[in-house]
């Protein structure tokens, strides 16, 4: 099956990355520390920007800019996800299926991610809630300023939130993909 991708040179873009069979390996400070390495390293020779970012323990939500002329998040995703299966902890991958096995693939990531490519000012501010908020709409905390793998302290101390943005129940039609 061939999947249709928004390939728009200098664009910017939401990104769920969720993991193997939702397991959470992302559930650790190591593991988190392993996936930052992995985000600098590929930036270092693919640069990029990561606008807002949130890591929970099977998936993780993520919008960048990429450079002018520049549309291919795919290579930059594939080598992200390499570097972590490479450097990750090897308790955390899963024996490989038939197929995986064939393609001398690891079980740490699913194979595909959602993107969606962001519009306009509008779409970039509700996805930005809706990665900061993630936290909270799978219970993991109460507070979003209280999920330590999050972009949200970035967006406090830059004066865009107060520290207690979105407490309570917050609604997020029509965005993100689980």
């Amino acid at each position: 099956m061939r999947y249709r991708r928004a390939f728009i040179p200098g664009g910017s873009f939401f990104f769920t990355v969720v993991t193997e069979q939702r397991r959470p390996l992302l559930a650790s400070a190591d593991a988190v520390d392993i996936l930052r390495t992995a985000f600098r390293t590929v930036r270092a020779t693919r640069h990029f920007e990561v606008d807002a970012m949130v890591v929970l323990p099977d998936h993780l939500h993520c919008i960048w800019t990429l450079p002018p002329g520049d549309a291919d998040f795919t290579t930059r995703w594939r080598l992200i996800k390499t570097w972590f299966t490479k450097h990750c902890d090897p308790a955390l991958r899963s024996e490989p299926n038939r197929v995986r096995t064939a393609n001398q693939e690891q079980a740490v990531w699913q194979h595909r991610y959602w993107e969606h490519a962001l519009r306009d000012e509008v779409d970039v501010i509700r996805h930005v809630e809706y990665v900061h908020f993630n936290p909270v709409k799978h219970g993991l905390v109460s507070s979003v300023v209280e999920w330590p793998y999050s972009s949200f302290r970035r967006y406090v101390e830059a004066g865009v939130y107060p520290a207690d943005w979105g407490q309570g129940a917050m609604e997020f039609e029509g965005v993100g993909r689980e």
